[in-house]
């Protein structure tokens, strides 16, 4: 039962990552934003790393039978959702590769050396949470700044990403609880609060940046 209920949203994650990044690549293709071309590439690392979990799963289910999905399996999964979290920061509010200011850097870089050396799945899934929770912080001080609705959307959405990837890191401290089915629902969440504001944009000819600017 525990592996049909991971299978399925697993496989709803790769399916809501492959549909946003379709339409990120029609708007890319309708309005030439270079910021929809990189969220087309973020949206479907994302969707593959679900796929590559995915895969892990039905293999382990059908094929090997050993009680639990290969480790590696796992970590390469989370890895490519790493890289698309990146894309999808930078496109939305990060300019930059660190904060300015030297007590946000060194906030961000502190709970690297709180991780495990023994898993690198726990060193993405830290990175993750770092530049997910540092763009949805830069887009809500966009938003007071700004006052683009949209902007409330993107923050929902990369918060409830970073929430998941912490109770996905959480979920190793206690492995029989819920918290790793919770952590693939907050995520999706998350996918569909980025794609409100993504979807409105294919089907017009106004520049993606324009409306986070």
């Amino acid at each position: 039962m525990e592996f049909l209920l991971e299978n399925i949203l697993n496989l709803v994650g790769f399916l809501v990552g492959l549909v946003i990044g379709i339409v990120s690549f029609i708007g890319y293709r309708n309005t030439g934003s270079p910021t929809l071309f990189r969220l087309a590439i973020a949206f479907f690392s994302i969707g593959a790393g679900f796929l590559v979990i995915w895969i892990g799963f039905m293999l382990e289910d059908f094929v090997i039978k050993s009680g639990s999905i290969e480790r590696w399996v796992q970590t390469l999964g989370i890895g490519i959702q790493t890289i698309g979290y990146f894309f999808i920061a930078f496109s939305h509010s990060i300019k930059s590769l660190f904060p300015k200011s030297r007590y946000f850097r060194s906030v961000g870089i502190f709970p690297l050396f709180l991780v495990s050396s023994i898993h690198i799945e726990h060193i993405f899934r830290s990175i993750s949470f770092i530049l997910l929770a540092y763009g949805a912080i830069e887009t809500i001080l966009s938003y007071f700044e700004n006052k683009n609705k949209g902007a409330i959307s993107v923050a929902t959405g990369l918060s409830l990403l970073a929430l998941g990837e912490f109770l996905g890191w959480y979920s190793f401290v206690f492995p029989e609880s819920i918290l790793y089915y919770l952590s693939i629902i907050i995520k999706i969440a998350g996918l569909i609060a980025l794609f409100i504001p993504v979807s409105k944009l294919p089907l017009t000819k106004i520049k993606f940046d324009e409306s986070f600017d």
